[in-house]
């Protein structure tokens, strides 16, 4: 296992933090998850539509797989002793709190540096460090796709915003914080220093929204939402078999004579309204009608066979229902089996793969403060500490946690 002995204190909320951890974990991090007593909000997003109501709590596990879960009251008497052991413990601390309520809860940088200097400290912003909006509450959809740039841009013309699929900015930030996570680590190991990392969703949605903002900084002219019905390249478009189903054509300006030759319209190529890429944009409604006319008249299967011998790019545009049962999902661990939980026995694995190194077999996630007493003992708290801190509040006792699972 890469990360082997690499011990990882998961002190964030939500999906971008955790999930991150959650990589980290996949490759043998011991993942520590800290919870307040009535649970990370997470564990309710399950529930929440438009997410796909299920009998299985199918988000918590896809975030929090493979950790120890511990909760705790950050805010009560006797709470800083447990924290500062687990900093002490820990070769990297992730929180995603808003700046003020991390440095009451002391999960500030420089109080956790100073418990431990060589800690990797990770955290996630909505809007970044600085500026007039950097004390904002931020979430995936208005930070990473509102704000950027993205949403505005991912619609027909004529069609209003709509809302993503519910945590999918975040589940690309966590891969950012995870590069930030691998790349100090690195840099501790040549240089012995730990070091404060992290990323926002802005970043991440300007990031992912790069070719059009950085044409927007270059003075580039937007040609504007895509129109179905007279897209700005028809070689690149959605369009519809005669059974309903819908597939994506990309096909490069090379691909042009082999795709009207695949498609039965040979005479294209002599057409001077086809002849190049800017003829074919200026006549896109031209074009795009006789393709929509040509595919509609066969059914999906008849023009993937067609299009995959003319080498020509496409593919179906499938459900998340049709892409969660793909057999090219298992057959590269993208789906992968999950142990210990009754009612989910799959979900989905991380991106990342280092070739000839096996990632850990994924387990459910913890319930809440499932391993309360098993890691206080491991940091050096006794019985009776223990005890005291339940009579603190600074841990939940057995009624109060199972009242919140």
């Amino acid at each position: 296992m890469v990360f082997k002995d690499l011990k990882v204190l998961d002190a964030a909320s939500f999906i971008a933090g955790p999930a991150a951890a959650t990589v980290l974990s996949d490759f043998g991090a011991d993942v520590i998850k800290v919870e307040p007593p009535a649970g990370d909000l997470q564990r309710l997003l399950s529930s929440v539509p438009p997410s796909p109501p299920a009998p299985a709590n199918y988000a918590w596990h896809l975030a929090n797989r493979n950790k120890r879960g511990m909760a705790i009251d950050l805010k009560a008497p006797g709470a800083t002793r447990i924290l500062r052991r687990l900093v002490e413990w820990a070769d990297v601390v992730i929180t995603n709190f808003p700046h003020p309520t991390r440095e009451r809860l002391h999960l500030g940088y420089d109080e956790v540096a100073g418990w431990n200097p060589r800690v990797i400290y990770a955290d996630v912003t909505g809007f970044g460090d600085a500026g007039p909006d950097a004390a904002l509450p931020g979430f995936d959809l208005t930070a990473y796709w509102a704000r950027s740039g993205l949403l505005s841009s991912t619609r027909d013309v004529g069609a209003p915003p709509t809302v993503p699929i519910p945590g999918s900015g975040d589940h690309a930030t966590a891969m950012g914080l995870y590069a930030a996570i691998v790349t100090a680590l690195y840099d501790r190991e040549r240089t012995g220093k730990g070091a404060s990392v992290g990323t926002s969703l802005l970043a991440e949605g300007v990031w992912a929204a790069g070719t059009f903002v950085a044409g927007a900084l270059a003075g580039g002219r937007s040609y504007g939402l895509h129109n179905p019905t007279a897209p700005t390249n028809p070689l690149i478009n959605p369009y519809r078999g005669s059974d309903g189903r819908w597939f994506m054509l990309v096909a490069s300006p090379p691909h042009w004579p082999g795709l009207a030759t695949a498609v039965g319209h040979p005479e294209l190529l002599d057409d001077p309204r086809f002849a190049d890429p800017r003829s074919i944009a200026e006549h896109s409604a031209e074009l795009t009608e006789l393709l929509d006319a040509t595919f509609g008249s066969q059914p999906l299967a008849h023009w993937q066979g067609v299009l995959e011998r003319a080498r020509i790019t496409c593919a179906v545009i499938q459900t998340p229902e049709e892409a969660a049962h793909d057999p090219q999902l298992r057959a590269n661990d993208i789906v992968v089996p999950l142990h210990g939980d009754d009612m989910l026995k799959e979900t989905i694995g991380s991106p990342i793969a280092v070739r000839g190194t096996a990632k850990r077999a994924a387990t459910r996630a913890p319930k809440l403060g499932e391993h309360n007493d098993d890691v206080l003992r491991e940091l050096g708290f006794s019985g009776e500490e223990i005890e005291a801190l339940r009579g603190t509040g600074a841990i939940p006792g057995a009624a109060q946690m199972e009242a919140a699972r």
